[in-house]
């Protein structure tokens, strides 16, 4: 038990808050990406979800450094970069660029685990690449890895311009 939660409670919470942090992360990336100011309340949303499943990862029962562990390592300064941003600069100077380049960071990271986790869970998605090597699964993570660099790109941009 997790939380007080069987590990299957635990995982559909986890499931629920890392989809909540992508939905609000895409709509807050796109909109800054496009040069609109950011959304206060969705980023904070974004960011506390996102610190949410980083940190609830860390509670599943450990079996050793697996690449959803270390995803979580890589994520946990990316997050500091993005809270401090956003928290202690509010996006200004500097942490704008910081902000941009942090969040960009976090949401794919967030991707990766999704993608990684619906082609283990999805029995289609499965059948397609079972070992997860496979040029659907490597397509999909090629085409969020170009999609994430773009935006960010595009954060950036709208970063150092406003």
């Amino acid at each position: 038990m997790t939380l007080g939660l069987s590990i299957a409670q635990f995982t559909l919470l986890h499931v629920a808050i890392s989809l909540v942090a992508i939905a609000s992360g895409g709509v807050v990336m796109v909109a800054f990406a496009a040069g609109r100011r950011i959304l206060a309340g969705l980023s904070g949303l974004f960011l506390m979800t996102t610190a949410a499943t980083t940190l609830t990862g860390f509670l599943f029962p450990f079996h050793g450094a697996t690449p959803a562990f270390l995803t979580g390592v890589v994520s946990v300064p990316v997050l500091i970069g993005a809270l401090v941003a956003f928290y202690g600069y509010r996006v200004r100077g500097r942490a704008a660029a910081v902000y941009a380049v942090s969040a960009s960071a976090a949401l794919y990271l967030n991707l990766l685990a999704f993608v990684t986790q619906a082609f283990l869970k999805v029995p289609a998605l499965h059948a397609l690449a079972p070992s997860g090597t496979e040029p659907p699964f490597l397509a999909v993570q090629v085409a969020v890895l170009g999609s994430m660099i773009g935006l960010g790109r595009c954060a950036l941009r709208a970063a150092t311009q406003g």
